[in-house]
């Protein structure tokens, strides 16, 4: 509300206005609606004490947090550390899980199928789906499902020689009655595991050489959708990020690709995509692929999509350094 009526759009606007100043709108604004929410928690039968009630904004009640945290700090609980949450490119700041989850909206994304060479034998590409391509520069692996049993298959049309689940070659044809292909052979995930693959880019190669463009497992990938292969970019899904520092495609506290700004836009370590907000990337990002003869298939698909709250921005899942407070031993 106070960032529409003040025409805020970003994080930039806030600071030319001055923070303070920002600040002592916002605290105007609550001020205003302080009656109203009396009226509307009593309707609704809550039983609070607005007359020894405390305010978030009170400077006591900002105090009380900071001693809390400090106990906190003192006994060690507390360390600076990596994680994926979601991100407000709008606001320029990270979300609540409670907060990304008010804004859902129907989008339609472009989605690919991308074929990865295996470095063992070239002419064979192990292939997977996404409706994210402009995480595709930050790629460190591929995910496959233990459980599963895969299959080599050769394209009628073109000649190439693919591996994906066999349950998911819908995804590949439209029609499996008339499709033009052939099932070489199957293959245990097992067997898969470890096989090392061409990058899609090499933007941090030299980085991730030693570790990373080989197939791991997990069983958070289903065979219901996409090809029962997974593109994974650690720095811009929860489980990606899981599962590549599990099977040690990067060290904790050690390099992670992270060309995404506070801001959406790509950053120079991607080459043609500096510059770029990543949702505008998509198509660039495609249509290079395609050139190099890596994108298999192409389409959009319609799905529901978190949005920011507050700046009606797509948010974006991504890695961010922040402090946290140790919960887990």
């Amino acid at each position: 509300m106070i960032d529409k009526s003040l025409n805020i759009k970003g994080r930039e606007d806030v600071l030319a206005m001055g923070i303070d100043k920002y600040n002592a709108e916002c605290r105007a604004i609550v001020m205003t609606c302080a009656s109203d929410w009396h009226k509307t928690v009593e309707r609704l039968g809550r039983w609070i004490d607005f007359d020894n009630d405390y305010k978030t904004l009170d400077a006591s009640f900002m105090e009380s947090v900071w001693w809390v945290f400090k106990q906190l700090h003192d006994k060690g609980r507390v360390y600076r550390g990596l994680k994926v949450m979601p991100f407000s490119t709008g606001l320029e700041t990270t979300l609540s899980n409670h907060e990304s989850q008010q804004n859902y909206m129907d989008v339609s994304d472009p989605t690919v199928i991308v074929a990865f060479p295996l470095k063992s034998d070239p002419q064979v590409s192990l292939i997977a789906f996404t409706t994210t391509p402009w995480t595709l520069p930050s790629n460190c692996a591929l995910c496959v499902n233990a459980d599963f049993e895969y299959v080599e298959i050769k394209d009628g049309e073109t000649g190439n020689f693919y591996i994906l689940l066999e349950s998911c070659l819908g995804s590949l044809y439209k029609n499996l009655k008339t499709a033009k292909f052939e099932i070489v052979e199957k293959i245990k995930a097992t067997d898969l595991v470890g096989l090392e693959y061409e990058p899609i880019f090499d933007f941090y190669e030299p980085q991730l050489k030693d570790a990373a463009y080989r197939v791991i497992s997990d069983s958070y990938v289903t065979s219901t959708t996409g090809t029962g292969i997974v593109h994974n970019a650690p720095a811009y899904g929860v489980d990606d990020y899981r599962v590549c520092l599990k099977h040690k495609i990067f060290a904790p506290g050690g390099f992670v690709p992270m060309p995404v700004k506070d801001n959406g836009v790509f950053d120079e370590t991607v080459g043609p995509f500096a510059g770029m907000y990543v949702k505008d990337a998509d198509k660039d990002i495609a249509k290079n692929i395609k050139a190099r003869g890596r994108l298999v298939r192409q389409g959009t698909e319609v799905h529901s999509y978190p949005f920011c709250y507050r700046s009606n921005t797509p948010l974006l899942y991504r890695a961010v350094h922040s402090w946290f407070v140790r919960v887990e031993d």
